[in-house]
């Protein structure tokens, strides 16, 4: 059985930092981009960011480019996202998301085969 844990997430003032991980149960790692997406109120899920399985390739949200960064560690089956200068309107639900292949440009919901139960991100102004 292939599991996501979030965690990382919390409550920090506008301009700060924090880092989110996700840690995969199973064989997931294998061949699967790994994905991070995240859900405001009222608001549809949205890619935030995307590394390939090799780590290679790592794609991003124009609003977050330069202030997050994705990264794996293939050893300890755990995909972070790291977020520094957050902004208000960065805050939501952050889901890890395990990709149904092996790189991906800019994923749609429908490209990930497993979810996380996502942690909550809160910036405060």
């Amino acid at each position: 059985q292939v599991q996501l844990v979030e965690s990382g997430g919390g409550l920090v003032q506008a301009g700060g930092s924090l880092r989110l991980s996700c840690a995969a149960s199973g064989r997931i790692f294998s061949s699967r981009a790994m994905a991070w997406f995240r859900q405001a109120p009222g608001k549809e899920r949205e890619f935030v960011a995307v590394t390939s399985w090799s780590g290679d390739l790592s794609y991003y949200l124009d609003s977050v480019r330069g202030r997050f960064t994705i990264s794996k560690d293939n050893t300890q089956n755990t995909v972070y996202l790291q977020m520094s200068s957050l902004k208000p309107e960065d805050t939501a639900v952050y889901y890890c998301a395990a990709g149904r292949g092996p790189a991906y440009g800019y994923p749609s919901l429908s490209d990930m085969d497993y979810w996380g139960k996502g942690t909550l991100v809160t910036v405060s102004s």
